[in-house]
């Protein structure tokens, strides 16, 4: 399947988002904000109608869109009602979800949408995989820069201050790496799935870790293990990438977590 142009540059985009998805859903599973990624994720698809009914490549108009950047509105509600937090979560939703209908109804172009629910990693083009190369280095950066305070705010918000470590400034710093991974990775493994692949593998991960340096190396490499496996069987199958790979990444987590209710050294 390498001999095809199509398939290596598959592997090339599917392995630098499963580096850098679990880098954002250990964070934000300590956050207790694991809808988010879904929640972004069909944000993103109200950019994708604003870029197709104004004429302009979609992917552009996924991360740079209003309903793409409600992080900050998640995280606006958050410190609002700080005793119902996943509530945000819901509010940002129910928009992105009515900017998307609206959006769609305007370009009347719910063929190319449907496409970007489920993705198609095997159709990236050059512009795309440049553009997730550009986003995944980006994140990397900013990342390692945020890490440690990421950290200590994550585990201990409340110390965090005392440290010297400016929590909103922080929060807006992630909820922009949130968005832009989230939105790039919606069009090539799917809206609806890109939320599955930055959770699964870190909690998969943390069935077996014991540090927080342990959980976010294991869950990238089993979310590399997850892409290139579902790559390799969605070739030979005929199948849609996108699924085949968070299948076999919840197939994963139930042996995971079977093991561990049975053999509980794990």
């Amino acid at each position: 399947m390498f001999e095809y142009e199509f398939m290596r540059r598959a592997y090339l985009a599917g392995s630098v988002l499963a580096v850098i998805l679990p880098l954002i859903g250990l964070p934000i599973l300590l956050k207790r904000l694991s809808m988010m990624g879904d929640t972004l994720s069909h944000a993103s698809l109200a950019g994708v109608a604003i870029g197709l009914c104004l004429g302009f490549d979609p992917l552009l108009g996924s991360p740079w869109s209003p309903a793409s950047w409600q992080p900050w509105g998640v995280e606006l509600i958050s410190s609002r009602l700080k005793a119902y937090q996943e509530i945000s979560t819901v509010i940002v939703l129910a928009t992105a979800i009515g900017l998307a209908g609206i959006f769609t109804s305007l370009t009347g172009g719910s063929n190319a949408i449907s496409s970007y629910l489920f993705g198609s990693i095997v159709t990236i083009g050059d512009f795309e995989l440049a553009l997730v190369l550009v986003v995944a280095a980006v994140v990397l950066v900013t990342y390692r820069l945020i890490y440690d305070r990421l950290y200590l705010s994550a585990f201990d918000p409340v110390a965090a201050p005392l440290m010297g470590i400016d929590g909103r400034a922080l929060n807006l710093a992630f909820s922009f790496l949130v968005a832009i991974t989230v939105s790039v990775a919606a069009k090539t493994i799917g809206s609806l799935i890109v939320s599955s692949l930055m959770v699964i593998p870190v909690i998969c991960a943390m069935q077996f870790a014991r540090s927080y340096r342990g959980t976010l190396l294991l869950s990238i490499a089993l979310s590399l293990a997850f892409v290139h496996a579902g790559l390799a069987v969605s070739y030979h199958q005929n199948l849609r990438p996108g699924s085949v790979i968070v299948l076999i990444a919840v197939l994963a987590l139930s042996v995971a977590m079977l093991a561990k209710r049975r053999w509980g050294y794990l």
